[in-house]
């Protein structure tokens, strides 16, 4: 038989084509019903972009866009989750109440003018629910029709997630669903895309006869989308709810609020399944047709009766989520009180704790107004929840400490949650609980040492139940990196630009962003077109900010009285043992559902560490009751911006302050924690507050704005606000007191300003205010200008601004770690090293920068190291005869370590500078350091508040004789390097070799290997880190012995072994310093660049030390290591760069000009060894003590550290 012609072939297949698509696809057209007259209708299968890499809309879109619409109720129906449930209630609540209002927003004003437009009067209603999927079958849809239906669809949820690994369900066959949600309404939509389609739509029309007498509301979800097969699609259903006896309702399958978002859609898409969109096929939607449709196109797709059934099943879901409510666990409350009774106590015991002397009537009142508005808030159980939490962590010796808006509480002192001592501080409580919002609970945030804090966590589980007790989720989103990523591969970006492009984007500028990316292709041989160029960076853009998935919160707790899945689902953390809830923070307080804040911080691991080292060494308890307030040595080296490794003043940004501001007392470190933060930058309060402290120092009053109300002769009205801080706000608590007593705002007023300030910049809401505190300004009799003034300093909040409470925290703990570092440099470093990581500097710069404060350290060696970074008794050869001097600002001479070992007693001003501070520091509105014991507690466990004072902050130095003043000053240790450090060493194995050498010292290699049961991989770790030295020589040695070690068998296991040893030179310098950093992250031997000194001189690169000796304005050339970068949002594209020589840092500052440039870009962002050029500059008002060199051109040397480059790290834009 002939074989077929192509065109026969052809002919055939079309044929066929076309027989298939009349035979399935009819193409007579759908009928169409008439226009509704005035179509109503609810949309009740709807996806946000909680439903990840599916919707590309935010529930506050797709509720906004169903306003304007006019539908009469929408559900959103997220895939096996209510993540976005609070998000849409919100948005929904916000245009309800500007509904009747006078809207100054022009997008809301068009919001409503749409709706009205529309002739709709009701509000839109939202309904709560979820959709599952059943792989071949279908889509259930579950609303919750009132609030015991949401319990069933929570705990629904919650076993569906708990069934499956993280990320994905299992909500089992479709029957059992259905049973499991008799409370929800349930709509079903058979998938088209299954051959069996048909099938599957008989067979459920089968099992709802079956199941006649199943009590649950149940419809067929009808999704039309302009398919071709719509007409037998929409014929099958009407058959089989005729035969199953249940409604059609019509729906939407909406997975984005406009057609625009269809780009987004398919990028998500692509995402989803990891290849690019040209390669997804049928997983695309064919067209945009999922997207919330305007009444009248709905009225002219679907029947009139199903439309109908929407607004009758919505009619059925009255279910809302302000109805949620629970009750907090009660374990707390001591046997026969009330809960407002125990907290009382426990108030009342803890204050007398912390003032045995006695506690001032003005404590005591602030006690009992915080009382009341507790138990009027209903929140006594919250207090004491976390009162025996704190409680438990420090009986078992962890650091704890509040911060926050916390700090603010009386009551909280009183418990041991905080330190803000309030005879000292300037507590707000208006901050922390206020009347106008008893429904939104009060944040207690309390930090513990981050490595035990796993230990609180399972304390809480323990005691709660984990059916109680969950942590809060956290909401993690698209970054630029991450987005760019994303969207370039899902558009078939060359991957190689897609990695060029996500690394360098700190370097974007959105003006020349265009021909930055056409420089990154042409220096990858591409020529990508710039159409495809402009959609990455758009899709990018739009996709940045969106949830790409649900992690935990940092440490947010949430614990109820009863089944917590009865409120919210709750699901598997990634994390082994723990479990987490799918509200944020936000949603919960939006709902007014307390958290317990469960957070860890790396300093508190730190101080702990250093304090258990230095009472080691001393043979005698060390505490942090024994750091001494208001230390001069302490001061003169914060001033000096000595501040490696200490807490919240080591920044770049700090370092540069602080020899301007000139800390001396402690309330001056609260101010100098919370200045360097957006918001004072902003609001162009630094320099003010700068000029202020001057005047003072001078002796010059403090200048106010005056008013028509301030008496002649007494202090103004403002300084009872602005007084502590010389006429200038620095805390958003004294923005609140400004608003009261300048424009005469009442406490609920000011706080609702403070809520307005935190999240104008996301969402807006300051004009209201605006004009309210101007006009009560001027009112007033304060000035125009004036009031502008503080409006745009309010507005500079918004930017992120401390509270003083939380400053005054934090200051308590920057004090502590500065006094540690100062006067115990060696047990401090030590307990940095065993803290990793932390902090904006690795330990390679904090070894560098502890050498050069005199601190011997001692390499990792198997004969001497422990696990962790220990003390031990220095080589007399190694010891510095004395400590250091340095000069602080006035020229006096400073011993940089201080008094080592001792427990030094505070001492008088020692220069002018100090005499000068004196007054400010004593004066009644700058408070000086507390310095009043705690009494140590004593009695029964159950009350009592803390097993010892807490910090110095409540405690004076000990009497003269007792034992916590030792007069011997004991030799200086060095530190040891612990095992910790060796690269890939695991931790078990270093816990064996110490095990070991207990025994005995160990006597060669294999001795080691065979007593530590190591085997050749941990050997090598060892021998690469230089830790076999006292055991095998040098480097090389110990690599060669390490590898000629096996196991022997039994027989053969005390043989000696007869062989001439092999003598292996010695690596040079450069090659070991490169092996150090691959081994250990940092070299005890020479810095790097003292080995490129010789080149560098050549070429007139100055040293950070000679730098330090050069005038100011002179041009000037320098070079180092990079070690960190910074573009703070403040800065207006402006990079800090922070290099390291072998004789400290050098700061540099580069303006966005000169990134233009793509070489100066690629050295900026990619340099390991920089070379910079510019003019050197000496800050005048700190005596020449802030120094940077402004950069004019770049230069990257990364070449001559060879190998070292790849070792060698920098923490960058963090």
């Amino acid at each position: 038989m002939p074989e077929p012609s192509r065109k026969q072939l052809e002919a055939q297949a079309e044929a066929a084509a076309r027989a298939t698509r009349v035979r399935r696809l009819p193409r007579r057209p759908v009928a169409r019903p008439a226009p509704l007259p005035s179509p109503s209708y609810a949309e009740l299968h709807c996806l946000s972009h909680f439903s990840f890499q599916r919707g590309a809309s935010s529930p506050e879109e797709l509720v906004r866009r169903a306003w304007a619409l006019g539908y009469t109720a929408l559900a959103i129906t997220d895939e096996c989750s209510v993540a976005g449930a609070v998000r849409a209630w919100q948005a929904l609540a916000d245009l309800e109440r500007s509904r009747d209002a006078a809207v100054e927003d022009p997008e809301l004003a068009a919001l409503h003018a749409a709706r009205a437009a529309l002739g709709v009067a009701a509000p839109l209603q939202l309904i709560h629910g979820a959709e599952f999927r059943f792989d071949g079958q279908g889509t259930l849809v579950a609303l919750a029709r009132d609030l015991a239906g949401w319990g069933e669809l929570c705990q629904f949820i919650s076993r569906a997630r708990q069934a499956a690994p993280k990320g994905r369900y299992d909500a089992g066959a479709p029957a059992v669903a259905m049973r499991a949600l008799q409370g929800c309404a349930l709509l079903w939509a058979p998938w088209r895309e299954t051959q069996n389609a048909l099938y599957s739509i008989a067979a459920c029309a089968h099992w709802m006869r079956a199941n006649a007498g199943f009590d649950v509301e149940f419809g067929w979800l009808l999704e039309l989308h302009g398919d071709a097969d719509d007409a037998l699609w929409l014929a099958a259903l009407q058959q089989a709810s005729r035969a199953s006896g249940r409604p059609l309702v019509a729906a939407g399958d909406v997975q984005m609020h406009v057609r625009a978002r269809k780009r987004l859609h398919d990028v998500l898409c692509a995402i989803r399944l990891g290849r690019p969109v040209n390669r997804c096929g049928f997983a695309l939607q064919p067209n945009a047709e999922h997207h919330l449709r305007p009444l009248g196109r709905l009225a002219r797709i679907y029947p009139p009766d199903a439309l109908v059934a929407t607004l009758a099943l919505a009619a059925r879901c009255r279910f809302r989520l302000d109805e949620v409510r629970y009750n907090y666990p009660r374990e707390s409350v001591l046997p026969g009180l009330t809960p407002t009774q125990t907290l009382r106590r426990h108030a009342t015991l803890g204050a007398h704790r912390r003032l045995p002397q006695g506690v001032p009537l003005r404590i005591w009142r602030y006690v009992a107004k915080e009382l009341a508005l507790i138990a009027e808030c209903r929140y006594e159980m919250f207090f004491l929840t976390v009162h025996d939490i704190v409680r438990e962590a420090r009986a078992r010796g962890i650091l704890c400490q509040g911060r926050g808006s916390a700090a603010n509480s009386v009551v909280c002192w009183c418990l041991g949650i905080t330190e803000a001592d309030p005879r000292f501080s300037h507590p707000l409580l208006e901050r922390f609980i206020s009347r106008a919002r008893r429904h939104e609970p009060p944040d207690i945030d309390v930090d513990f040492e981050h490595e035990r804090r796993e230990e609180v966590i399972q304390y809480i589980y323990a005691k709660y139940g984990r059916a109680r007790a969950a942590l809060a989720a956290a909401v993690i989103t698209w970054r630029t990196r991450s987005a760019l990523r994303g969207v370039g591969m899902a558009l078939g970006v060359d991957a190689r630009l897609v990695d060029a492009v996500a690394r360098d984007h700190h370097g974007f500028d959105a003006q020349g962003v265009g021909a930055r990316l056409a420089g990154l292709a042409a220096g990858l041989n591409l020529a990508p077109s710039p159409e495809l160029m402009r959609l990455w960076l758009e899709l990018a853009a739009e996709l940045k900010g969106t949830p790409r998935h649900l992690s935990q919160h940092v440490g947010g707790f949430v614990l109820t009285e009863t089944p917590l899945t009865r409120l919210v689902p709750v699901e598997p953390a990634s994390m082994e043992g723990r479990s987490v809830i799918q509200w944020d923070k936000d949603d919960l307080e939006a709902l007014g559902l307390l958290k317990v804040d469960v957070l860890a911080l790396g300093m508190l691991t730190a101080i702990r560490r250093c304090l258990d080292l230095v009472s080691r060494w001393r043979g005698a308890p060390f505490t942090r009751a024994d750091i001494v307030p208001e230390d001069v040595a302490t001061y003169a080296m914060v001033r000096r911006a000595d501040t490696v490794g200490t807490f919240q003043i080591e920044s770049r940004a700090q370092m540069s302050m602080l020899p301007r501001l000139k800390p001396s007392t402690f309330y001056d470190l609260v101010v100098q924690v919370a200045i360097v933060r957006p918001g004072p930058i902003t609001g162009g309060m630094v320099h003010p507050y700068l000029k202020a402290r001057e005047r003072a120092r001078r002796g010059l009053p403090i200048e106010y704005e005056r008013s028509r109300l301030d008496v002649p002769g007494a202090p103004p009205l403002l300084a009872k606000a602005l007084g502590r801080t010389l006429g200038v706000p620095i805390f958003q608590e004294q923005v609140m007191e400004l608003s009261m007593l300048a424009a005469g705002f009442s406490a609920e007023q000011a706080d609702r300003l403070r809520r307005a300030m935190a999240a104008w910049k996301r969402k807006g809401g300051l004009e209201p205010f605006e004009r309210a505190l101007i006009e009560g300004m001027r009112a007033r009799g304060y000035s125009a200008d004036f009031a502008r003034r503080i409006f745009e300093q309010i507005k500079g909040f918004g930017e992120y601004g401390f509270p003083e409470s939380h400053a005054y925290s934090f200051a308590l703990i920057a004090y502590e770690s500065a006094w540690l570092k100062c006067h115990q440099p060696e047990a401090y470093l030590a307990a940095l090293l065993n803290s990793q990581p932390m902090g904006f500097y690795g330990p390679a710069q904090l070894v560098q920068d502890a050498r050069r404060h005199g601190v011997a350290v001692l390499p990792t060696d198997v004969a001497a190291s422990d696990w962790d970074c220990t003390l031990e008794a220095a080589d007399p050869a190694t010891q510095p005869s004395q400590p250091a001097l340095a000069r602080d600002e006035a020229g006096a001479a400073v011993a940089e370590g201080g008094p080592h070992w001792v427990a030094a007693s505070p001492a008088a001003p020692r220069n002018d500078v100090e005499r000068q501070a004196a007054p400010m520091s004593s004066s009644k509105d700058r408070p000086a350091m507390p310095s009043s014991r705690a009494a140590q507690p004593r009695g029964d466990p159950a009350t009592t508040l803390m097993a010892e004072p807490t910090s110095w902050m409540t405690t004076p130095p000990t009497a003269p004789g007792s034992d916590q003043l030792q007069t011997a000053v004991l030799p200086r240790p060095a530190v040891r390097l612990g095992l910790r450090l060796v690269a890939g060493l695991a931790e078990a194995a270093a816990q064996r070799i110490v095990a070991a050498r207990a025994d005995a010292p160990f006597v060669s290699v294999q001795d080691l290997a065979r007593r530590a049961r190591l085997d050749a991989q941990a050997l090598g770790q060892l021998a690469a880190a230089d830790a076999l030295a006292s055991l095998a020589g040098h480097r090389r040695q110990q690599a060669w012995q390490s590898a000629a070690w096996r196991p022997m068998t039994p027989l053969l296991h005390d043989a000696p072994i007869r062989e001439t040893p092999l003598s292996l030179p010695a690596a040079p310098e450069g090659e070991a310093i490169v092996h150090d950093y691959a081994a250990l992250g940092l070299t005890l031997r020479r810095h790097p660049l003292a080995l490129l000194r010789p080149r560098l001189a050549r070429w007139r690169l100055l040293t950070a030390d000679e730098l330090s000796q050069t005038p100011h304005g002179r041009s000037v050339r320098a070079c180092g290591l990079v070690v960190g970068r910074q573009r703070p949002v403040t800065a207006n594209g402006t990079i800090f760069v922070t290099l390291e020589d072998e004789t400290g840092p050098v700061n540099v500052i580069v303006w966005p000009g000169l990134r233009e440039d793509e070489d100066q870009r690629h050295a900026l962002l990619r340099a390991r060894l920089l070379a910079v050029e510019g003019q050197w500059q000496r800050d005048a008002g700190s005596g020449g003590a802030v120094r940077h060199l402004i950069a004019s051109r770049l230069r990257d040397l990364t070449p001559l550290l060879g190998r070292l480059a790849e070792l060698t790290t920098s923490r960058d834009f963090h």
